[in-house]
C-alpha cells in the first residue's frame, strides 16, 4: 500500500521560510515524477513544483520561481520543498503527489497523493 506523508507545514510571517517533506512508503521510488501542489480556500488546486526522481529535472509554477526549490533524496524516499520569501498568498494546504500518469503535470494526473500539510503565511 502506497503512502505519501507530508510534514513541515506551519505558520510563519511574510518573508519567512519553511521546508516541507514528503516521505513515500510502499512505493517503488524509481525514475518517475513527483510534485507538490497546493489548494487555498476558494481557489483551484495549483501545481507548485515538479521533480524527475531519475535525473533531478525540475519545473515550477511562475508564482514560486526563484523562491521555492524542490529536491529529492532517493536513499530516504523523500521529496522536499524549500520555501523562502513566503508571501501571504502562499497560504494553502500543500500536497505531495507521485507517479505522473500523463498530460500536463500541473493538471495533477498523479497516481498517489498525500493528505496534505497546512502552510499559513501572515502579513
Amino acid at each position: 500500500q502506497v503512502q505519501l506523508v507530508e510534514s513541515g507545514g506551519g505558520s510563519v510571517q511574510a518573508g519567512g521560510s519553511l521546508r516541507l517533506s514528503c516521505v513515500a512508503s510502499g512505493y517503488t521510488y524509481g525514475s518517475n515524477y513527483m510534485g507538490w501542489f497546493r489548494k487555498a480556500p476558494g481557489k483551484e488546486r495549483e501545481g507548485v513544483a515538479l521533480i524527475y526522481t531519475g535525473g533531478g529535472g525540475t519545473n515550477y509554477a511562475d508564482s514560486v520561481k526563484g523562491r521555492f526549490t524542490i529536491s529529492h533524496d532517493n536513499a530516504k524516499n523523500t521529496v522536499y520543498l524549500q520555501m523562502n520569501s513566503l508571501k501571504p498568498e502562499d497560504t494553502a494546504m500543500y500536497y505531495c503527489a507521485a507517479e505522473l500518469l500523463g498530460g500536463l503535470w500541473s493538471d495533477g494526473h498523479f497516481s498517489y497523493w498525500g493528505q496534505g500539510t497546512q502552510v499559513t503565511v501572515s502579513s
